[in-house]
């Protein structure tokens, strides 16, 4: 039997469905970084996706997104550049109003950030969350509809709420640290694509088994 890899460069990867894009292909800024496979669904225009869900983001911290993650309408990453002053009389920015204001831009220039947003590998956001600055959010973690992830979310975990909270974790300790050995997303597509099966919903058993040897 043979065996056809899909194709990770395409915009639309399902056939008549345009609201659904690979955010690889899609995205040009050189502060996102996103993995093959990882998609965007939104019914509006799915190809705004950098200016519509990333937003605040005048740098230099980054949006780094893993391969094959799921992301639902609405999903809204928030970036430093939200950040204002709280620790004078006023939170309101005004340099960026223009005029003589702009001579005190140092004021807002030099807010502390809290670093890149970082989502791992096979992560799965449900409609309208929310991803606050500096967050890291490790594999396989599920983020329930609406959620505001504030904190970080450990590998295998399954939050929700606003803030977010753990709720539970998919996988024993031991199972996680399996499966992160195993590192599914980083096969070869073509042998991803013999086993996607297995992958999908076999045991962790049953994926080590058809894992590729090591050469």
């Amino acid at each position: 039997m043979s065996f056809v890899p899909a194709d990770p460069t395409v915009l639309h990867p399902m056939p008549g469905q345009s609201r659904v894009v690979l955010l690889k292909p899609l995205v040009t800024s050189p502060l996102i970084e996103v993995g093959e496979f990882s998609y965007y669904d939104d019914p509006d225009d799915p190809t705004a996706f950098e200016t519509r869900n990333v937003l605040y983001h005048y740098g230099p911290e980054k949006l780094v997104i893993g391969k094959f993650c799921a992301l639902g309408e609405g999903v809204r990453f928030i970036m430093n550049g939200a950040n204002h002053r709280m620790d004078g009389p006023s939170t309101f920015p005004f340099p960026i109003m223009g005029g003589s204001w702009t001579d005190h831009f140092d004021l807002i220039s030099g807010l502390p950030g809290r670093g890149d947003t970082v989502v791992g590998n096979d992560v799965w956001f449900g409609y309208r969350t929310t991803v606050m600055p500096g967050v890291r959010i490790g594999h396989g973690a599920i983020i329930a509809s609406g959620s505001v992830v504030v904190d970080d979310v450990p590998d295998y975990g399954i939050v929700g709420g606003n803030p977010a909270k753990l709720i539970r974790r998919r996988y024993s300790d031991e199972d996680a640290e399996r499966l992160l050995a195993l590192a599914w997303w980083d096969w070869p597509t073509e042998h991803l694509t013999e086993h996607v099966r297995t992958v999908m919903s076999g045991s962790v058993d049953a994926l080590e088994a058809v894992a590729p040897k090591p050469r």
